[in-house]
């Protein structure tokens, strides 16, 4: 798969020859409707013998057109992990389109012409509520009449789950409430942090449960707090563990949230290392316990809870 950043003004020349069936959207967290968009594209360009390119934002659009300061915007999917599934849906090319400088203020017509004519496209596909510039004029109900017949219009339907179609938004808000199995449900995988490991308090190591104490990328969604069962990648291997989202109330009020993992059947310092956080399963509710004894009752618990949880 080939990555090719575009901001404007961009010069044709980049643009790899021949035609392509092009995915577009912003598509945070690359969520099941997100992948239909994308399956539907690459099942016409196998069908156009074409090439499937997937086309995205380098940022939230809310930044630029809403004002929202970035340090407000957590992602679902960093720009690295959204290129890692793009990839592994079958895209050829993906396009990076940097939401700066005159592109905002675009004119439909100039945009189609530009972003998908210019990007040698022989098939635009997109959901059904995908913009292009105002809502109310530049939408796909009016795509064709831009395209002028120089490429095909593709619009998917949205994905339902129950009455409602899945959205980031949707996701968001389960992921705020802890809901992560149904989080991942409509993700279809498991929802996934980065993060620096550093060091802590060591309350945990006190009790008998070292933790892997992590900074997880500023840019990421954190869920809502609680105990998780969870799988993590460090140093190319993977382990189970519980994790806890919380602010450790159980010695003393106003402590900072933190994210802490006790991985089962390890116990090496390894401060400084990345990991990758992938959540499986909400266990419990965070909890302030009367004592130390009466927490670590119940983080063995915990620990009986996550390893049943994977031996089912």
């Amino acid at each position: 798969m080939k990555t090719i950043e575009l901001s404007e003004p961009f010069d044709p020349q980049i643009i790899p020859a021949g035609k392509v069936v092009l995915a577009t959207g912003f598509f945070d967290g690359v969520h099941c409707g997100h992948q239909q968009v994308i399956k539907t594209a690459a099942r016409q360009a196998k069908k156009m013998s074409c090439k499937l390119a997937v086309m995205t934002l380098d940022r939230h659009p809310m930044i630029v057109f809403q004002h929202v300061p970035t340090k407000q915007i957590h992602y679902l999917t960093t720009l690295k992990h959204k290129l890692k599934l793009f990839q592994q849906l079958g895209a050829d090319y993906v396009y990076v389109i940097k939401l700066a400088g005159t592109l905002p203020q675009m004119p439909p017509q100039e945009f189609v012409d530009k972003y998908m004519v210019g990007l040698h496209a022989a098939a635009v596909v997109a959901g059904e509520d995908y913009t292009y510039g105002k809502h109310t004029i530049a939408n796909m109900q009016t795509l064709p009449e831009f395209a002028r017949n120089r490429f095909q219009v593709i619009t998917v339907k949205h994905v339902l789950f129950g009455q409602k179609k899945i959205s980031s938004t949707m996701i968001r808000r389960l992921l705020d409430t802890g809901q992560i199995d149904l989080a991942n449900q409509l993700l279809g995988y498991h929802y996934q942090n980065t993060g620096i490991i550093v060091h802590g308090k060591q309350l945990g190591r006190q009790l008998g449960f070292p933790t892997l104490n992590l900074k997880i990328n500023s840019q990421e969604r954190i869920l809502g707090e609680g105990i998780y069962a969870t799988k993590v990648r460090l140093s190319g291997k993977e382990y189970l563990g519980m994790a806890s989202i919380g602010r450790n109330e159980t010695f003393g009020a106003n402590q900072q949230l933190t994210v802490e993992i006790n991985l089962l059947n390890f116990s090496k310092m390894v401060y400084g290392q990345q990991v990758v956080v992938n959540w499986y399963h909400y266990l419990r509710g965070q909890v302030k316990f009367a004592n130390a004894q009466a927490l670590i009752e119940q983080l063995k618990k915990d620990q009986r809870q996550t390893l049943n949880y994977f031996q089912k």
